[in-house]
């Protein structure tokens, strides 16, 4: 206890959280677009420290991304735990619509997706002391509820709109709670950039009127460009069991005006003042107190992964979902064996590739790699991987006939390789630095031979430059180039160690 709050709790590309507390544990999820599996799923015991137990999206009939467009995909998930399960909706934008999926135990298994009528996005459920469980969604311009019947998704009464927000644009994020015979609505609005904020509104019953918080926003960093957290908005409350409250939200870290990790999970206090919820001074604070909870560290996860599991450790995830496996586990034995499939970072399509978030702004990637290409096409290595027009490969290829090691950056329309070196036969440890605003790139061949590749700003892959709502993904990859056998590249380990 008496420790401070390090804002986000959750680093890396985790935006739109949502919380639920069960007993003494709690559990936030988060959106996650186009990669899969869907909903990745955190646990912690004090609100400060988190670790990732799963998915709630694993399986193909659950999560239809099969050339999912970047940034679409699984939209702001809400979780609930109701009668001793766990239910959590969301909104695939690319396959479903709105659908509804529930776990006795949040590590799995989920159940199949249930569809749900009602339009819009960002879902929510409330379910109210009466019995009744009530939808909220956004179109954007107004939210909309209905009551719902949760075993069959079937609507009973609504949609009806029931508030339009403060007059900002992409009114989002929605979640209503009954506290104290009032019926409070969370909500943001400004779209999720530097102009994201949180606002409030309440009503007698949970069909409305609704009146608007007269200290709207009640979140906002608007007005403080000097905090190093900016963009927040999208929140959702708990409350704990002493009876005190607490908010989670999604924000930025910008560096020098552009932000490159993505929207990531942070927390604040909220304080109760005349039947309306007031988050700290309207902002995240700095070197807030922690909860009032015993502290409760995880074991801090290893830096290499020696890929000797029989499954994938839950922070791994792949592009879109495939037909067919294009990786193997433990063949052989203590091998991640990707198998180079015809299409490439440069398509909207499934790829060869498993890789993790970026969680710091500060760290450093590795992977020992052998692979040897056949033909003029077939590469594989370690990726910086933004989206489909905006990423960078360090990877080994032929070229001109020759092993080469190289760095190609595809940054829009322009696609270009920047520094590239001869290699000799053998495993190869190819390697990212991350600073705030640098990327360098090096690798070390079997002869021992250091080779430096270069560096790139990391602005080329923010979201300023590249647009879209994910965040900066590290992980291994091959292709083919066109040749369906493709090429299999072999890892034998995996280190990322965040500073």
């Amino acid at each position: 206890m008496g420790s401070t709050i390090a804002n986000p709790i959750i680093p890396g590309y985790h935006p739109d959280p949502s919380i639920c507390r069960v007993g003494d544990n709690f559990y936030i999820v988060n959106s996650s677009n186009e990669y899969a599996p869907g909903i990745p799923i955190h646990h912690s015991r004090d609100l400060v420290h988190w670790r990732q137990i799963g998915h709630c999206l694993t399986r193909p009939a659950q999560l239809p991304l099969t050339r999912a467009a970047c940034s679409h995909g699984i939209f702001a998930p809400t979780i609930r735990h109701h009668d001793g399960r766990f239910v959590v909706v969301t909104t695939n934008t690319t396959s479903g619509g709105n659908i509804l999926v529930t776990a006795s135990d949040p590590r799995g298994p989920w159940s199949d997706p249930l569809p749900l009528a009602q339009e819009g996005i960002d879902p929510s459920l409330l379910f109210d002391d009466d019995g009744a469980v009530y939808l909220t969604t956004t179109n954007a311009r107004e939210l909309l509820q209905s009551r719902i019947d949760l075993a069959s998704g079937r609507i009973l009464d609504g949609p009806r709109p029931i508030w339009a927000g403060t007059g900002g644009r992409y009114l989002e994020g929605p979640h209503l709670f009954h506290v104290d015979g009032r019926y409070v609505l969370i909500a943001a609005e400004g779209g999720t950039e530097y102009g994201h904020y949180v606002i409030c509104a309440r009503a007698p019953t949970p069909w409305g009127p609704f009146e608007a918080a007269p200290h709207n926003p009640i979140l906002s960093h608007r007005d403080h460009p000097r905090h190093p957290i900016q963009g927040v908005g999208h929140a959702d409350l708990v409350q704990l069991g002493d009876g005190s409250w607490w908010a989670v939200c999604l924000g930025f870290r910008p560096q020098n005006e552009w932000h490159h990790l993505g929207r990531e999970t942070c927390l604040a206090p909220v304080v109760w003042k005349h039947g309306w919820p007031h988050i700290h001074d309207r902002t995240l604070g700095e070197g807030l107190s922690s909860p009032a909870l015993p502290a409760h560290p995880w074991p801090t996860p290893p830096v290499r992964d020696d890929f000797t599991g029989e499954t994938l450790d839950p922070w791994w995830t792949f592009l879109r979902t495939a037909a067919l496996p294009t990786w193997r586990l433990g063949e052989p034995p203590g091998i991640l064996r990707l198998l180079g499939a015809a299409t490439t970072l440069d398509d909207e399509d499934h790829v060869a590739w498993v890789g993790r978030r970026q969680q710091h702004l500060v760290c450093r990637v590795a992977a020992s790699l052998d692979v040897t290409p056949r033909r003029e096409g077939e590469l594989a290595g370690i990726c910086l991987l933004q989206n489909a027009r905006h990423h960078i490969v360090v990877a080994i290829a032929l070229r001109g006939g020759e092993r080469r090691v190289f760095v190609r950056r595809r940054i829009g329309d322009l696609a270009v390789v920047t520094h590239e070196a001869p290699l000799p036969p053998g495993p190869a440890v190819l390697s990212i630095a991350a600073s705030p605003l640098l990327y360098r790139f090096s690798c070390v061949g079997s002869d021992g031979r250091a080779i430096d590749l270069g560096s790139a700003e990391t602005r080329s892959l923010s979201k300023e430059v590249a647009g879209g709502f994910t965040g900066v993904m590290i992980g291994m990859y091959a292709t083919g180039s066109g040749v369906a056998s493709g090429v299999p590249a072999d890892f034998d380990w995996f280190e990322y160690a965040g500073a």
